[in-house]
C-alpha cells in the first residue's frame, strides 16, 4: 500500500514539474525542453560543485532566444488576427454605407421626381389661367374698342 502511495504522489510529482515547464515555457515543447535540460545540468553542476557557466550561459542565452521567438510569434499572430477582424468590420461598415446611399440616392431622386411633377402641374394650370384671362380681357377689349367705333353688333 505504501509503495502504491509513494508511486502516486511520485507521478503527480512528475505530471506536475512537466505542467510546470511547459507553462513557463508559454506552450512551447521545445522551449520547456531546454529549460528542463538547463535547471538539470545546473542542479547536477551544484550537486558535483562544478563551474559550467559558459555551457551554461549558452544554453540560457539559447531559452531566451527560443522564449523571444515565441513570445513575439504570438505577437505577431495576434496582430494579424486583429488586422483580419479590423479588416471584415471595415468592409461590412463600408457595405452598409454605400447601401445607405444608395437608399438616400433612391429617396432624393423619388422626392425630386415628385417636386417636379407638382412644380409642372402647377406652372401649366398657371399658364391656362393667365391665357384664359388674357383671351378673356382680348375678348373684352375687342368689343369696347368695336363698340367706340360703332362696329358693335347691338
Amino acid at each position: 500500500m505504501a509503495s502504491r502511495r509513494a508511486l502516486q504522489i511520485g507521478g503527480v510529482t512528475v505530471v506536475a514539474g512537466g505542467a510546470y515547464y511547459l507553462y513557463s515555457a508559454g506552450g512551447n515543447p521545445s522551449v520547456a525542453e531546454k529549460k528542463l535540460e538547463h535547471d538539470m545540468s545546473a542542479a547536477s553542476a551544484r550537486l558535483q560543485g562544478k563551474d559550467i557557466s559558459g555551457k551554461e550561459a549558452q544554453k540560457k542565452g539559447e531559452v531566451l532566444a527560443k522564449e523571444a521567438g515565441a513570445t513575439l510569434d504570438r505577437t505577431v499572430d495576434s496582430v494579424r488576427h486583429d488586422i483580419r477582424e479590423a479588416d471584415k468590420v471595415i468592409t461590412t461598415k463600408v457595405h452598409e454605407a454605400g447601401s445607405k446611399l444608395d437608399q438616400m440616392k433612391d429617396e432624393g431622386t423619388k422626392k425630386l421626381d415628385a417636386a417636379y411633377k407638382e412644380t409642372s402641374r402647377d406652372l401649366k394650370q398657371t399658364a391656362d389661367n393667365f391665357d384664359k384671362t388674357v383671351t378673356k380681357k382680348t375678348s373684352e377689349a375687342k368689343s369696347g374698342i368695336a363698340s367706340w367705333l360703332g362696329f358693335g353688333g347691338k
